[in-house]
Order: C-alpha cells, then structure tokens, then sequence
C-alpha cells in the first residue's frame, strides 16, 4: 500500500490549466523529491496530494483511502492530525517563541500546554537548537528559523511531512545543514516525505525524483 497517491490528477485556476493528468505515488518512509521548472505544476501538485486543493478531476489517496471526496473540515483535520509542513520562508508565529511555535501542532489537536511544551523541547537539541527555545522569529537566522520550522513539522510525528521549497531563503550551506536534518529525522521517525524544490543538489537527498513539465508527471528518477 502507497502512503500517498495522486491518480490522473487534473486541476485548473480558471481557464489556465495547472495539472494536467498528474500520477504519481509514494511509498511509506520514502522521501520524493517533486521538481520541474516554474510554473510546472509542481507546488500545485503537493498542495493536491496535501488535501489543500481540490482536484478538478482525479483521485488522491492516502493511507489507502480517498481524501479528495472529504469535507473541507475533513481534510484540515487530516491537515491536522497526519501530516507536517514546512514551507520555504518557515512561517513562524511572531508572537510565539521558538518552542511555542513547535508545540503549535500539538496545542491545535489538543494536548496540554505542559505536555506539548515537553514533547517539543527534545527537538532543540536534536536539531542543533539548544539554548533558543525562548527566542521569537525574529530573532533567530534564517536556518535557525527553518529548523524549528522543520521541527514544528515533525513534532505530531505526522504520517507524511510535505516540505515546499524549504532551503529556498536560505544559502547553499545552511541548506544542505536543513536537509541532512531533515532525511535524518524523517528516517528516523519512519516519516514519509514528499518535497518540492527546484534545485538539483537539493533533490538529491531524496530516495526518488519525480519531474513535472507543463503539468503531467513526464519522468521518475531513481529507485
């Protein structure tokens, strides 16, 4: 069984056509890398696979069932509770700090703010953190602020992490720092990955490449 799956996806923002047929499946622990040149359908795809869009036409699975036929509470819920996000400029809530900002999932779905600090404070050290769990977004750096991101993202130890363009504000070094932080905790939470990104180097650290031109998935790349 596929952990996510999108089947002859077709969706379109008024008359311009953004996808176009997509197809392409992810196994559980995998990491995919989505790329293909701006304005390919790329983003527009994860965002479908993620339950944030609606197909025009086409399926999305997930876990072994269809997710595109929910309700839009349906799928936020599911937002919720199974998957992560990490998005290219972090996203963080100004007004919270570092720590807050990473018990957000677990404060949503939920849990005590006690226990949801707890659980989100193991997560500075691991991520070469220590010490910042009281700062706000604005004082941290850019790849100080992606990693609590990424942290934030696999607090809830969702099912699939969707990660969109996630070193994209940040420098070739501090990048690469990200993503061996994220395969490394993904592999070790058992976390599928589904990554957009346009850079090759980047794209590298995924387990399979997945090229998307003009809205169809036109070539697999790796095992």
């Amino acid at each position: 069984m596929t952990a996510i799956e999108a089947r002859d996806v077709v969706l379109s923002f008024g008359e311009t056509p953004a996808l176009r047929g997509a197809s392409v499946a992810v196994d559980p622990g995998e990491i995919v890398a989505i790329m293909g040149p701006s304005g390919s359908g790329k983003s527009t795809l994860l965002h479908c696979l993620a339950g944030i869009l609606v197909p025009d036409t086409g399926e999305i699975h997930f876990d072994g069932h269809r997710i595109d036929t929910l309700s839009e509470q349906e799928r936020s819920m599911l937002r919720r509770d199974r998957f992560g996000f990490v998005f290219q400029f972090g996203q963080l809530v100004p007004e919270l700090t570092a720590e807050e900002n990473v018990a957000l999932p677990l404060l949503l779905s939920g849990a005590r703010r006690a226990a949801a600090l707890a659980e989100a404070r193991p997560w500075f050290a691991r991520l070469g953190l220590d010490g910042l769990e009281r700062r706000r977004s604005g004082e941290l750096s850019g790849g100080q602020a992606q990693r609590v991101a990424l942290a934030r993202g696999l607090v809830a130890r969702p099912k699939v992490l969707f990660a969109d363009e996630p070193t994209g504000a940040l420098d070739s070094l501090t990048g690469e720092q990200v993503m061996d932080l994220l395969v490394t905790s993904a592999h070790e939470e058992g976390t599928t990955v589904v990554l957009v990104t346009h850079e090759a180097r980047i794209a590298a650290y995924a387990d399979r490449q997945v090229i998307v031109r003009d809205g169809k998935v036109n070539a697999l790349v790796g095992a």
